[in-house]
């Protein structure tokens, strides 16, 4: 079942605006993955002597850029942040951005070939829980909200999650490239729905969570993911606009980004299959996330937090 808006959110567009707060070394290539250099963050730790902290400062810098923009958003923290990086999700929630969570280590949960479950259900609701509980007295808010780390997300996940108290999802991507969930996703578009029980297919039933979908562009049948992340650095801010603008004629979209997209800095050269995945970041990034942005505003589409949007359809 996809979700109507209320009469407020009918008044202007509304592009959910997400932040997904990790670091270089979370990414599947280097930590947390079948195919990744450390098994976890845990042993990446255990054997990197060299710095680490490539996240701090241009995570300061999107809190001055939003500052400028009079922008609050939702920030889909990694819970060992905290341990990792003291004082900065606390900083973040401060700044009146929405915390959210993005896993404990950000390991994947599903394999990325066979999607099927790389932990037990409980083993994933234990430490989701555990994310969550410092998530929460951090940041002193109400934790309602998940996103799976890289997007690899089950129908399990999310009954377990709900079970956990978390209101949304915004995990699944619907496109033409690759499918990151253990479902085909029949029904599922860019509109906010409730998906089926043990799977991600759009529901017809009212459950206590919702999905929120990422954007696409649809060129003549294909979907190309036009939500953010590495699509912003590789296919740039005028397509993932496109997408964006052509998601918002279904209902409300997304736009999402990392901090260190925006690092001016070189990432040490560590991980598993994926060369160039940082070949393009930086201040070119940061130029696109402000045009993106800008044009959403002239536009007078309401750049929002998904917990602004929960507070109305809930």
């Amino acid at each position: 079942m996809q979700l109507k808006m209320g009469e407020r959110m009918r008044e202007s567009p509304i592009v959910f605006l997400t932040i997904d707060v990790e670091d270089w070394y979370h990414i599947p290539s280097v930590t947390g993955s079948p195919f990744s250099v450390y098994t976890d963050v845990e042993e990446f730790f255990q054997k990197w002597q060299d710095r680490y902290d490539y996240l701090t400062e241009p995570t300061k810098r999107i809190l001055n850029l939003l500052d400028e923009f009079n922008l609050r958003a939702t920030f889909f923290v990694v819970a060992d942040v905290i341990e990792h990086y003291p004082g900065l999700v606390e900083n973040i929630a401060e700044n009146g951005h929405e915390i959210a969570c993005h896993g404990l280590h950000h390991e994947i949960y599903i394999h990325p070939k066979t999607k099927r479950p790389l932990l037990t259900k409980e083993e994933f609701k234990e430490r989701t829980k555990n994310a969550r509980k410092l998530l929460k007295k951090e940041s002193k808010q109400r934790i309602m909200g998940y996103r799976a780390p890289g997007a690899y997300i089950g129908g399990w996940m999310v009954d377990t999650l709900e079970e956990l108290g978390f209101r949304y999802d915004s995990s699944v991507s619907v496109n033409s490239l690759y499918n990151k969930t253990d479902s085909n996703l029949q029904g599922v578009s860019t509109i906010p729905y409730y998906p089926k029980k043990g799977s991600l297919e759009c529901g017809s039933e009212i459950r206590k969570i919702l999905e929120i979908p990422w954007p696409y562009l649809d060129i003549l049948g294909f979907k190309l993911p036009t939500a953010g992340g590495p699509m912003l650095r590789f296919l740039g801010a005028r397509v993932i606009l496109m997408g964006i603008k052509q998601s918002l004629r279904r209902g409300p979209a997304l736009f999402y980004f990392h901090p260190i997209d925006i690092s001016n800095e070189k990432f040490p050269k560590i991980g598993n299959k994926r060369p160039l995945y940082w070949s393009i970041k930086g201040e070119i990034v940061e130029k696109r996330i402000r045009y993106i942005l800008r044009k959403l505003l002239d536009m007078r589409v309401n750049l929002i937090p998904i917990s602004e949007y929960m507070e109305e359809v809930l």
